[in-house]
C-alpha cells in the first residue's frame, strides 16, 4: 500500500514524456496526498473494480473539484477479477460519482495490470488527453519550487525534488529557501535522472543544493529567487464548503494545505457569522507558521481531529492587512481583485481609489 510520495515517468509513443507522481489512496495519508497534487495539470484517477468507489475516492474527488482540476482519466484497475455484468455497474457507480465535479465529463478507462487488458487504450487515451491541456511551460513572474522530498546523495550533497511552476532555474543561479531564508546555489539539475542546465515551468526536477544541510530542509519550504517572495502568515481568499459538513464557525481551528505545506490556521469570517455545507464566503486566514503563496493559488482546507477535508479556495491576497468584519469597503475590494479586469485590479492594487468607485474613476489610470 502506498503511504507516501512516489514519482516516475512514461515515455509515450509518440515520444512524448509524462511525470507521475503516485500519490497515497487510504484515508490515513490523504495529508501526504495534498503535498503532490498541488502542481498537477492532469489525474488518473484509479478505482479498484472489484471495489468500486470507496469513502476515499469520494474524498479525493472533492479534494481535486476544490483545486480546480479539470483534466483527467478515471482508470477502472483489476477488472481481471470481476464479471462484464458488475464492471458495467461500476462504470455506473464511477460516472454517477463524478456528476457535478470537475471531472464529470472523464473518459473511464479499464485496465488490467495482470493480463494488460486496456492498457494500449489508457496510453492512447492519456496522449489524447495532454493534446488538450493548456501549456505549463510559458515563462510567468518567479520561479517557485514547492519542495515535497529532501535527501543527501553520497558525493553529491542535498538534493530537493518538486514540481517547478511559474518560471526557470539555471545551474550555477543562487536562489532562496523560504521560510527559512537561505540562500543557497544551483549546484545541478535532473529530470527524469537525465542532468539538464536548465528547468522549466511544469516540470518535475531534482535540485542538487549548495551550502545547506538536507535537514535544514523539510516539505513544505519553497526555492524561488532571493527577495522574490516573502513569507506571509495572513491570507485573504475565497472559500467554498463542501456538502455533508458541519458549519464552520467564525475563528475555527484548520490545517492548511497549500503547495506542499501543512499549516494549522484561524479564520476569520469576513462576510458571515458561519459558512454552511455548498456555500462560498470571504475569509482571512492566519496561520501560525509563515507560508509561501501569491495570488491564485489553490488550498485545501481540513478538521485537525477528526481529519476530513471541509472547504477550499482560492488565495486572493497573500499580504493583506488585518480586517475587521462585515466591512462593505473590504468585501468590495476583494470582490473587485476576484471578479474585476487585469486592469481595474492593477489599478485599485495602486491605491488609486477606493474598491466602490472602481468604475466611475476607470479611466484615470487606464494606461498608468
Amino acid at each position: 500500500m502506498t503511504i507516501d510520495l512516489g514519482f516516475a515517468w512514461l515515455t509515450l509513443l509518440g515520444g512524448r514524456e509524462v511525470s507521475l507522481i503516485d500519490v497515497p489512496g487510504h484515508e490515513r495519508f490523504i495529508k501526504n496526498m495534498l503535498a503532490g497534487v498541488g502542481g498537477i495539470n492532469a489525474v488518473l484517477l484509479v478505482i479498484a473494480a472489484d471495489e468500486a468507489v470507496m469513502p476515499q475516492t469520494r474524498e479525493h474527488l472533492t479534494m481535486i473539484d476544490l483545486l480546480a482540476i479539470r483534466h483527467g482519466i478515471v482508470v477502472l484497475s483489476k477488472v481481471d477479477l470481476v464479471n462484464a455484468d458488475w464492471l458495467e455497474l461500476v462504470r455506473e457507480e464511477v460516472r454517477e460519482a463524478l456528476t457535478g465535479s470537475t471531472l464529470a465529463s472523464a473518459p473511464i478507462v479499464p485496465v488490467s495490470a495482470h493480463t494488460g487488458a486496456g492498457l494500449a487504450e489508457l496510453l492512447l487515451t492519456l496522449d489524447r488527453l495532454l493534446d488538450t491541456l493548456p501549456a505549463r511551460d510559458q515563462v510567468r513572474g518567479v520561479p517557485r519550487l514547492a519542495i515535497d522530498r529532501s535527501f543527501t546523495i553520497t558525493g553529491f550533497g542535498t538534493v530537493v525534488t518538486g514540481t517547478l511552476r511559474d518560471s526557470v532555474l539555471s545551474v550555477g543561479q543562487e536562489v532562496e529557501l523560504l521560510p527559512p531564508g537561505l540562500r543557497v546555489r544551483i549546484r545541478g539539475l535532473q529530470s527524469h535522472q537525465r542532468p539538464i542546465g536548465q528547468g522549466k515551468p511544469g516540470m518535475r526536477v531534482a535540485v542538487n543544493l549548495a551550502g545547506v544541510h538536507h535537514r535544514d530542509i523539510r516539505r513544505g519550504h519553497v526555492l524561488t529567487l532571493p527577495g522574490a517572495l516573502t513569507p506571509t502568515t495572513l491570507l485573504d481568499a475565497r472559500v467554498r464548503v463542501v456538502s455533508d459538513v458541519a458549519p464552520i464557525a467564525h475563528h475555527a481551528a484548520l490545517d492548511l494545505f497549500i503547495g506542499s505545506s501543512e499549516t494549522p490556521c484561524r479564520l476569520t469570517l469576513l462576510d458571515t457569522d458561519e459558512l454552511t455545507a455548498r456555500t462560498e464566503g470571504w475569509i482571512q486566514i492566519r496561520l501560525t507558521v509563515p507560508v509561501v503563496a501569491a495570488v491564485g493559488d489553490r488550498f485545501i482546507l481540513r478538521t485537525p481531529s477528526p481529519s476530513r477535508t471541509v472547504a477550499g479556495g482560492v488565495v486572493i491576497d497573500p499580504h493583506p492587512p488585518r480586517h475587521r468584519r462585515f466591512r462593505s469597503e473590504v468585501i468590495a475590494v476583494l470582490t473587485l481583485r476576484d471578479q474585476g479586469s487585469s486592469e481595474e485590479r492593477l489599478c485599485q492594487t495602486m491605491g488609486r481609489w477606493p474598491a466602490p468607485a472602481v468604475h466611475r474613476e476607470f479611466s484615470c489610470c487606464r494606461y498608468h
